[in-house]
């Protein structure tokens, strides 16, 4: 399912709202704010969602569709790697919502008391090796990426993707040598794209996103490390009903669809 009709997300944020009235697990607004009042479709004003890299075109989707549903709300991204988006929420930047490609950066905003409640665990996802369509220089494993005649690009070790990179090298026992190392994923996923480099690591969801441009490859230790993605309120929201309605969604069934169809794993499990 690539797109919500509005009516269907009425309805399905409204059982959302209703299942989780009692599901302590759910961030929630100390306003009071809650996805029952977003079942009116009467939701106003607009709303920032600083969110991964990596959820730019599952968020945007939602985005849209919770828009379709209340016509008089604005919905705003702000897509970096996480560890950018905690350093621009530290300086200040105004924003309602926090997505995180894993838990050590939103740990990092949740110290920093800009999060209001619980974050709450959404979907999950693994690395990948990408190549130009085809697999022109017969990549097999993460090991062939160490090979010095090859031009590889990974994440900054302070990203998520980063991190999770240094993570499958060492199990691996694999020394890469990058010929750059980006500050989101997406800028890996680019230089591949692009040219500019032979091979990169980049999530799965990347990978699947990117159709026909690239060549994913798996490897083993992929599946030993996985990234868990929590979302939150900020506390500087000045939309807190529309900032949950938003977070709602994400975490309603509608949402994981959206999510499943662009390969995320599930949070739980």
């Amino acid at each position: 399912m690539k797109r919500l009709a509005a009516a269907a997300l009425l309805l399905t944020l409204s059982l959302t709202a209703c299942g989780q009235s009692g599901d302590s697990s759910t961030s929630s607004s100390s306003s009071g704010a809650s996805a029952s009042s977003s079942a009116a479709g009467d939701l106003s004003g607009s709303i920032t969602v600083y969110a991964a890299a990596s959820l730019q075109k599952t968020f945007t989707e939602l985005g849209d569709d919770l828009m379709a549903a209340n016509p008089d709300l604005d919905v705003e991204f702000v897509f970096a790697g996480s560890s950018d988006l905690v350093s621009q929420l530290q300086s200040g930047a105004p924003g309602d919502v926090f997505a995180s490609a894993d838990e050590k950066n939103m740990t990092k905003a949740t110290d920093a008391a800009l999060i209001d409640g619980d974050p709450v665990p959404f979907v999950t996802n693994h690395l990948t090796i990408v190549t130009a369509p085809g697999n022109p220089h017969g990549i097999a494993s993460l090991a062939d990426l160490a090979n010095p005649d090859l031009k590889v690009v990974i994440c900054a070790e302070q990203v998520p993707c980063g991190s999770a990179t240094k993570s499958v090298t060492e199990l691996a026992g694999v020394t890469l040598t990058p010929v750059s190392e980006e500050n989101a994923v997406t800028g890996v996923l680019t230089k591949v794209t692009s040219g500019e480099a032979d091979a990169g690591l980049v999530y799965g969801t990347d990978a699947k996103g990117a159709g026909d441009e690239v060549t994913a490859v798996d490897f083993d230790e992929a599946a030993e490390v996985t990234n868990v993605y929590p979302i939150g309120l900020l506390k500087s929201t000045t939309n807190a009903e529309g900032a949950q309605a938003f977070i709602d969604l994400v975490l309603s069934e509608a949402g994981k669809s959206v999510f499943d169809e662009a390969g995320f794993g599930p949070a739980e499990g």
